[in-house]
């Protein structure tokens, strides 16, 4: 089964988004062990602070590290095995569909550390992190948004989740192209109709339709991936 922690600050955030659609679904279904911890429960301070002012100066709060390296300890123990630590950070190698296959095939429970103001005490990064992994080139105010889409496109790859392989083998990424385009009911829409080979039944016509728009889209919208 497919274990995940994620250590934030706001676990009411990352639950309200885990308690909905598909992963919601994979929970029930017991087919991902997913859980929050907040990483507040695990500070000393009679207060539950977490965060103080960076040596050297500047700007901003930094999470201390203690309570940061207490929440793994706690979760570590609880899991009994091995954790590989992610510590979603802009700082990162950026998430590709490549590395979300990657990991899930890794065998230990995935602990995935959300930083908030300005990041946190680089001795816990030196010290429990495995791998730093941003989803783009850019600052979020946190790292639970990056967990999140972490974690949603990594729960939809486990087998039974979406109940078929055909539901992600033909998307975009997975097979290193764009998907081709799809359509719907009514035929016609607004003038506008659904190309032939979709209505005619030929099922080879319309694997062969699929693998040259996927291609045309590709060369279009991101010729970068041909190469």
């Amino acid at each position: 089964m497919f274990k995940a922690d994620i250590a934030t600050l706001f676990p009411e955030m990352c639950e309200s988004v885990l308690n909905f659609s598909i992963l919601k679904r994979a929970r029930e279904f017991n087919l991902v062990d997913i859980k929050t911890h907040n990483i507040r429960e695990y500070s000393l301070n009679k207060h539950k602070k977490v965060d103080d002012y960076p040596y050297g100066g500047g700007r901003g709060m930094l999470m201390m590290a203690d309570p940061i390296y207490r929440c793994y300890k706690s979760v570590e123990k609880e899991r009994k095995e091995k954790l590989k630590v992610i510590y979603l950070s802009p700082q990162g190698k950026v998430l590709t569909q490549q590395k979300i296959i990657e990991l899930l095939e890794c065998k230990n429970p995935i602990f995935l550390l959300c930083g908030h103001y300005e990041g946190v005490d680089q001795r816990v990064i030196d010290l429990i992190v495995d791998e730093e992994i941003s989803i783009g080139d850019y600052v979020l105010t946190g790292g639970e948004l990056g967990a999140l889409v972490l974690l949603d496109s990594m729960v939809r790859l486990i087998p039974g989740v979406l109940g078929d392989d055909e539901c992600f083998l033909n998307e975009s990424h997975y097979n290193g192209m764009l998907e081709y385009p799809q359509y719907t009911r009514p035929e016609i829409w607004n003038s506008l109709k659904v190309p032939e080979v979709l209505l005619s039944g030929d099922h080879k016509k319309i694997k062969e339709w699929k693998k040259q728009k996927s291609f045309e889209i590709t060369k279009e919208k991101r010729p970068d991936m041909l190469k």
